[in-house]
């Protein structure tokens, strides 16, 4: 029959939190190792004082001799500690049955301990109890039984709970293939969904690992040779637990707290919001908005509510006095610092076009050499849409530090006014190149009939007098085709009339006039507009 002892070396239990002297040392040294009576991986007592001709080491080795002795009957008894007086010094002596296993005495005790003879007694005593219990289990073939029983069941509980869980990813996998459709391989909603079918991945990984734990902590508690590691699984996990409700326990005042500012000023944002569309509806009048900036005003408030939220929040945000966090804050304010220069310049143009009203979407401008329309201005860019259907994109550092001709913001309602010019001999009479102009205008199917058009003379240079005409083009008109119906028509009509142009300039009258006669103005393959194919 087993002995005691050989029980005993193979069993664990409960570990004891406290590690002072007496108590079994958590991280103990190679002597304190040599003087903690320690049966399997349990450490029982740790002796400390030597009695008569004993070292606290031979101590040990008689402690460990005399269990070697003990019967099955012996297991059968409850460990008793009486106390004993030997030499003058109190002691508590434990037995099994009758049979003495190893003494007690105050000096093994630590003064930092807090402890009494009777408290540490009390401990020492529960442990051997414990390892006793353990030692008749092994002898029960019932008990036995049970836990392969029950191991059995949790394992099959194990395999389909993993099985459950890999079908759910699956179906979750699917649901989000179905989701995601086609498009292009850097969609960003594609992006976000392989990131989601990450995540799915990243939890089904936790759930089975944690399943694992749970089960493998439950199948060592239920044999007597593995029940301290079970136990100690099984405290690891509650320690976890606990540690996150506590943490979110003490957080929760301060996402009281952040939630509240964030409720107040999504609030505020909407007040601003309805405000600033009355504004924009031309409903109410604020001094310094228009309607053309109370869309970038609208923003920029937004902006900076939410970050004067931001401020106010940060110091209830849970962890934000971590060295974690504060490492994460110094990183991305040195990002910013670094990267914001050239974003910074091109947002302070962008707010300069949209406060000083230069231009707004849809009017038509020309910029440097760009003319086209405007179709966006954001706050970093402008973007300008063609007469070729080109999109011409311009920072908005570099519009600002040009010059802006905005052709059509007095032009809302009516067509945009164009202007060209010719130069004419002063053979010719000025009141004859006046009319000549303003019959070209008002031929050409491009201008407006109901505004009259206007013609000055600009100079009087050395050869020739410089006129201009400035008209104003039908709604939907653009410049270009405006200015080449006008030229078309400035053709015709002077040649008609024998009036020979020399444009931009020149410096010596020719002999023949320089005219097309009207028999030649569809010499081929031009042809006549009711001939043409």
């Amino acid at each position: 029959m087993p002995t005691l002892a050989r029980y005993c070396l193979l069993l664990l239990c409960l570990y004891s939190p406290v590690a002072l002297a007496a108590e079994p040392r958590q991280n103990p040294s190679p002597e304190d190792s040599a003087r903690t009576l320690t049966v399997g991986n349990q450490d029982i007592v740790l002796l400390l004082s030597k009695q008569g001709a004993l070292t606290p080491e031979a101590r040990v080795a008689r402690a460990l001799e005399r269990g070697k002795n003990l019967s099955g009957e012996d297991l059968q008894q409850a460990v008793q500690a009486a106390p004993l007086q030997a030499n003058g010094v109190k002691a508590l002596q434990f037995s099994l049955n009758g049979k003495p296993l190893f003494a007690l005495y105050e000096q093994d005790l630590d003064p930092g301990d807090f402890l009494s003879l009777e408290q540490a007694g009390q401990r020492v005593r529960q442990r051997l109890d414990q390892v006793r219990l353990q030692a008749l289990e092994l002898r029960s073939p019932g008990h036995m039984l049970r836990a392969a029983a029950l191991a059995l069941l949790a394992t099959l509980a194990l395999g389909g709970l993993l099985w459950l869980i890999s079908r759910l990813r699956r179906a979750s996998l699917r649901k989000l293939a179905a989701s995601s459709g086609g498009g292009s391989r850097y969609n960003l909603l594609l992006l976000l969904r392989r990131a989601e079918q990450r995540l799915v991945d990243l939890t089904a990984v936790l759930s089975a690992l944690m399943a694992c734990y749970v089960y493998l902590s439950f199948v060592l508690k239920q044999f007597p040779y593995t029940r301290s590691w079970g136990q100690q699984l099984g405290r690891s996990l509650m320690r976890l637990l606990a540690d996150i409700a506590s943490s979110t326990l003490a957080a929760v005042p301060g996402l009281v707290t952040v939630v509240v500012i964030f409720l107040l000023t999504r609030l505020l944002n909407k007040g601003l919001a309805a405000l600033f569309a009355l504004v924009e509806r031309g409903q109410l009048e604020l001094p310094g908005l228009h309607s053309e900036t109370v869309g970038a005003t609208r923003r920029l408030a937004s902006g900076v509510l939410w970050l004067f939220a931001l401020t106010v929040a940060y110091p209830y945000l849970p962890g934000a006095n971590s060295d974690a966090f504060k490492g994460v804050s110094v990183f991305f304010g040195l990002m910013v610092t670094l990267g914001s220069a050239g974003i910074m310049t091109h947002a302070m143009s962008g707010l300069v076009l949209i406060y000083s009203r230069a231009f707004r979407p849809g009017d038509y401008v020309q910029i440097g050499d760009v003319e086209g329309k405007i179709t966006e201005l954001s706050a970093l860019s402008t973007k300008i849409q063609t007469r070729a259907e080109y999109e011409i994109t311009l920072p908005n550092a570099v519009v600002v530090s040009g010059k802006v001709v905005n052709l059509s913001r007095h032009s809302r309602r009516k067509g945009l006014a164009v202007c060209t010019k010719v130069t004419i001999g002063y053979d010719t009479p000025w009141r004859q190149v006046q009319a000549l102009l303003e019959l070209a205008a008002r031929r050409a199917e491009s201008v407006d009939p109901a505004v009259a058009p206007q013609v000055r003379q600009l100079s009087l240079q050395d050869y020739y007098v410089e006129y201009e005409l400035q008209a104003q083009l039908r709604p939907g008109v653009l410049p270009a085709e405006g200015r080449h119906a006008l030229h078309a028509q400035i053709q015709d009509v002077f040649n008609e009339f024998g009036v020979q142009i020399m444009s931009p300039n020149f410096v010596a009258q020719p002999e023949q006039p320089v005219v097309v006669p009207a028999a030649a103005w569809y010499a081929p393959p031009a042809a006549p507009p009711d001939t043409a194919p």
